[in-house]
C-alpha cells in the first residue's frame, strides 16, 4: 500500500488507465479474431468488417495502448490474409 497521499493518488489513476487500456485492447482481439474467422471461413463480407478493425487499430494507437510497429505488422498480416483469399 502506498505511504503517501500522491502516492495513493497515482495508484488509483493506474488502476483507470490499466482498465480503459484493458477495454480497447480486449475490443481489438475481438475484431482481429471475428475477422481470422470469417477468412477461414471464406467469407466475402470479410472486406467491409476489415475496415473496423482497421479503425480500431489506429485509435489504439492514438491512445498510446499500442505502438505504431504493432499496429502495422497487425494490418499487414490481416491484410495479407484477405488478399490470399481471391
Amino acid at each position: 500500500m502506498p505511504n503517501k497521499k500522491s502516492a495513493a493518488k497515482e495508484l488509483r489513476k493506474n488502476v483507470k488507465r490499466n482498465a480503459a487500456n484493458k477495454r480497447v485492447n480486449d475490443k481489438l482481439k475481438t475484431l482481429v479474431k471475428a475477422n481470422l474467422k470469417q477468412i477461414k471461413a471464406n467469407d466475402k463480407k470479410v472486406k467491409e468488417e476489415l475496415s473496423k478493425t482497421i479503425k480500431a487499430i489506429d485509435k489504439a494507437v492514438k491512445k498510446g495502448v499500442i505502438k505504431k510497429n504493432t499496429a502495422a505488422r497487425k494490418k499487414s498480416r490481416l491484410m495479407k490474409k484477405i488478399n490470399a483469399l481471391k
